[in-house]
């Protein structure tokens, strides 16, 4: 797979302050990748640099094999966290003329806006002006302009923000049709279960390093804990407990369950889950067993406190 994205050695510095620190990623194209880090960590600043509102103090930016330029602005979609629309603007207006800054002609703009305007059913609000809208309903037309374009590739800060379930939902649904049909995206978000639900890759960027970039299966794989949580039904639970404890590591735990039965978080160290379901299975019957995979956020809370 070839890259959209590639990030050399990148530095940001704001005076003393260091924003990045000879920051390196890559984004394989066609891929969903989240940019994750705390608030300050870079994340805007990266952002920026890619969409040539600012320029890095040194490293180089690579889009879709070619070094960035101007014409590049073309391709790429960035919805800010801060959104950017005119207040008193009329919406119809305002979209044709930011389409066209993106290279629409006014005919192009205007069949995409009505794609779109249906598509999110918005259609009767093409004279309505941004300051009538709600929050919500201001977000679907930010997202209508970052998208029209058709961008190689779509950078989404916050996406999700001041959208309802309902509308957000909506919108996690046309950014995965738009990856379907060859849009590379990258986004940046606090909600860690978009994170799990969307993203092929990720990278985490913590006081202007870079600690983490992968496709998002192997990070999680690479810190997994060979935890274990299993539920039993069985008659001889202090039989069961003397067994587990002389080859695994065991404690009771807590999860949802329908069943009455014995619930143990246990790791597994260097045996293997047959060997721990066999043990289990000679007990009694089986009602839950599960491997405890950390998620993006436990993966992001370890990470970060730890530097």
């Amino acid at each position: 797979m070839s890259n959209i994205l590639e990030v050399n050695k990148v530095v940001k510095q704001y005076g003393d302050y260091t924003a990045l620190n000879e920051v390196s990623l890559t984004v394989p194209k066609g891929s969903i990748y989240g940019l994750l880090g705390p608030n300050g960590a870079g994340k805007t600043s990266l952002i920026r640099i890619i969409n040539q509102i600012t320029m890095p103090d040194s490293g180089e930016i690579i889009l879709d094999g070619e070094k960035l330029n101007p014409s590049h602005v073309q391709s790429i979609g960035y919805m800010p966290e801060e959104r950017g629309l005119y207040k008193t603007m009329k919406v119809g207006e305002q979209c044709l003329y930011l389409a066209q800054l993106k290279g629409l002609t006014k005919t192009e703009a205007k069949h995409e806006l009505d794609y779109w305007f249906t598509r999110l059913e918005i259609q009767g609000w093409w004279n309505k002006k941004i300051n009538e809208l709600s929050k919500g309903m201001a977000q679907k037309v930010q997202f209508i302009v970052t998208v029209l374009h058709k961008p190689k590739l779509l950078i989404l800060d916050e996406p999700f923000s001041g959208f309802d379930p309902v509308n957000a939902n909506l919108i996690k649904d046309e950014i995965i049709e738009l990856n379907k049909n060859g849009t590379s995206v990258i986004f940046s978000t606090h909600r860690m279960e978009s994170v799990e639900e969307m993203c092929d890759y990720i990278a985490l960027i913590h006081k202007s390093n870079k600690l983490i970039e992968g496709k998002l299966s192997d990070v999680k794989k690479h810190f997994r804990t060979n935890d274990y949580e299993v539920g039993i039904l069985t008659d001889n639970v202090e039989g069961l407990m003397f067994d587990l404890s002389q080859k695994f590591t065991l404690s009771q735990t807590n999860f949802k369950s329908l069943q009455d039965e014995l619930k143990l978080k246990i790791n597994i160290g260097n045996s293997t889950p047959n060997e721990l379901l066999n043990s289990l299975l000679n007990f009694g019957q089986v009602t839950h067993f599960v491997e405890k995979i950390p998620s993006v956020n436990n993966i992001f809370i370890q990470t970060v406190t730890e530097k």
